[in-house]
């Protein structure tokens, strides 16, 4: 019996096009985050369930010309995925949020 031959398949998820709008829903304004904004330079954002850390430091680059130090993800028990973004000290996130219109 002919062994079959194994078509060369790409993977289901590889989307050669990369939409940074389908990562980032918006950004969250709580008395916590506005906190973090003033003290830590960090600004958090609500995010699509499927993205992981390394999407969303891509898609906030892309959209908010900013340089990303780290990103912490967090699942909340409400169903809404958030991402706390650090940015780098060139990047404030206070201007960032004046600009998304925060504070």
């Amino acid at each position: 019996m002919a062994k079959a031959t194994s078509k060369a398949t790409e993977p289901k998820n590889a989307d050669t096009s990369f939409d940074p709008y389908k990562i980032i829903k918006y950004p969250l304004s709580t008395e916590k985050n506005i906190r973090q904004i003033e003290t830590d330079n960090k600004i958090v954002f609500a995010i699509n369930p499927k993205a992981n850390k390394e999407d969303v430091k891509k898609a906030v680059e892309q959209l908010y010309n900013v340089k990303v130090i780290k990103v912490n993800v967090d699942n909340s028990f409400t169903g809404v995925k958030k991402a706390y973004v650090k940015l780098s000290p060139q990047n404030l996130a206070s201007d960032l949020s004046a600009d998304l219109g925060l504070i």
